[in-house]
């Protein structure tokens, strides 16, 4: 175990000290196996070929069709409409404006699979409205940034993508285990906003009652958006179609939404295709370190060592998901959310299967805590993503502002806890 300590030590030093995660993984992992095993011939080896697995591997295919998907449909310029149909059936509750924050959010993620991308879009398009109207900079700034982690959570999801690859988990299994999960999170950020206006009603005033006439008249133009999310997970509910195949729908018709809306030149097309290769490129990178270090930790018998000490330790399932609970949430108060989950999950998702937790179960719980690591200082970068978009605004405000979505993060992952068919229950007609 003092190799694998000494291994993560390392790591941390050298991304500290401003190496990029998928080079430091790649040279402590290279480094680490080489000592294991008395030199670097076998060592550069391994790295051959998990690279070469890695690549062969259809299901890597998923990433970069869905990362296309979600340029598309930031291209086609749906977010503005969205937030508008969700404002014409919200917006004349108290905190209306926050509520349809969370509805459009909720559907924009859908779609785009970013919380990121989801955050900065609907900076510009639900924040700027609700300044006008006398909301509050923590409500207005923070409903957007938690709202914003709905694009992590609810499928098709870039994070949910990237686990089932590094742990070899069904991703069409993960996409349909997570529906109940966001739908059951939206509705918490929801109830968040209410708690919120209740104790400053000054915070979140009411907006102007629109009638059933133009709220319907407010969704011809978010049908097609709703038809494709419902198109991909449809399919993947009754097997129509896989992972990989619903990624190729999902990108097509994202394409064809931009097309009819004349959104979507040839340059347009050529500049997400660049952008899609540029992340894809990134991601690949970083899995391929993260294969290689978890390749070492394995050798290094770390990962059984855990295990074996866990099982010795008596506290049983909830003891082990509390301890995990517990370590996501320091680290995702000092790492980048997606490089804590690509550099954690090998490791937790192995102790989890050990123990008999359900693999899928275990992937939903683990993205449920990267949520929260996206929205606690210091590195929270949804809030940090919205700062930059409202630099006028002060991070402390934004924190604050959030503050009630993580308390209704951490009752979400409470109830999964509780009740794990939160997650598995539509798993019972595949």
């Amino acid at each position: 175990m003092m190799a694998s300590l000494l291994g993560f030590v390392a790591l941390f030093l050298l991304a500290f000290a401003g190496v990029p995660l998928a080079f430091a993984m790649l040279l402590v992992g290279t480094g680490g196996f080489a000592l294991l095993r008395g030199g670097f011939e076998p060592a550069f080896s391994m790295v051959a070929q998990q690279v070469m697995d890695a690549s062969a591997n259809d299901g890597m295919s998923v990433l970069p069709m869905f990362i296309l998907m979600g340029l598309f449909v930031h291209k086609a310029d749906l977010s503005e409409e969205l937030y508008k149909a969700a404002n014409a059936w919200l917006g004349h509750l108290r905190g209306g404006l926050a509520h349809a924050t969370v509805a459009a959010c909720a559907v924009f993620a859908a779609i785009s699979g970013s919380s990121i991308a989801t955050a900065a879009t609907m900076s510009k398009v639900a924040i700027p409205p609700m300044r006008r109207l006398g909301y509050n900079d923590a409500l207005s700034c923070g409903s957007v940034a938690s709202a914003g982690v709905l694009g992590v959570l609810i499928p098709p999801s870039v994070p949910l993508v990237i686990y089932g690859l590094l742990t070899n988990t069904d991703i069409r299994q993960l996409f349909i285990a997570t529906i109940i999960p966001g739908i059951l999170l939206a509705l918490l950020f929801i109830v968040a906003v209410v708690a919120v206006v209740a104790m400053r009603p000054a915070w979140g005033p009411t907006g102007e009652r629109q009638g059933w006439l133009e709220r319907f008249k407010s969704l011809r133009s978010v049908w097609m958006v709703l038809l494709l999310f419902a198109s991909i997970m449809g399919g993947l509910y009754s097997g129509v179609f896989t992972a990989t195949e619903s990624a190729g729908v999902g990108a097509t018709g994202a394409l064809l939404i931009g097309v009819l809306r004349r959104k979507i030149t040839w340059r347009g097309l050529l500049e997400c295709l660049i952008e899609t290769a540029t992340t894809t490129a990134m991601i690949f990178t970083i899995m391929f370190g993260a294969f290689v270090f978890a390749n070492f930790i394995t050798l290094s018998g770390l990962t059984g060592s855990l295990i074996e000490l866990l099982q010795q330790q008596g506290t049983g399932t909830l003891g082990v998901l509390l301890t995990i609970v517990a370590i996501y949430l320091v680290l995702g108060a000092l790492m980048e959310s997606l490089s804590l989950m690509i550099l954690t999950a090998p490791i937790f998702h192995a102790i989890a299967v050990s123990i008999g937790i359900h693999p899928i179960w275990f992937g939903v719980f683990i993205v449920m805590l990267i949520e929260i690591g996206m929205l606690t200082p210091p590195v929270g970068m949804n809030v940090f993503t919205v700062k930059t978009m409202n630099p006028d605004v002060p991070i402390r405000v934004i924190f604050a502002g959030s503050t009630p979505f993580v308390i209704a993060n951490v009752i979400a992952v409470a109830l999964m806890i509780a009740f794990p068919a939160i997650a598995l229950f539509p798993l019972r007609w595949l």
